[in-house]
């Protein structure tokens, strides 16, 4: 199951996601942004994946056609925000442990 809660602000709409972005969900999501894409006029698009918990292959599709089409796309844990990167092509950067002296 996917919640989709579109909140539209003066500057940007904010669609939010919770819960599977997989099978019939997707062309959920897919129809929303249809809509949305028809009222562009509005600004900017944001697609938060805070509460997602899972993406298959047509989820990270349909994510990176939006994401092609303008959507900004933000995410917060570990597994979304590897795919946002892998999406975006934003590079996640790894400190280098520190060595130690004992």
């Amino acid at each position: 199951m996917l919640r989709i809660t579109v909140t539209t602000g003066r500057v940007r709409t904010t669609v939010g996601l919770e819960g599977r972005l997989a099978g019939p969900w997707a062309d959920e999501l897919a129809d929303c942004w249809k809509g949305l894409q028809a009222e562009r006029s509005r600004g900017a698009i944001r697609i938060d994946l805070h509460g997602v918990t899972f993406i298959d292959a047509a989820g990270n599709a349909l994510l990176r056609a939006m994401y092609e089409q303008g959507a900004e796309l933000t995410a917060t844990e570990c597994m979304t925000r590897a795919i946002v990167d892998e999406i975006t092509g934003r590079t996640q950067t790894r400190v280098a442990p520190k060595e130690v002296d004992v």
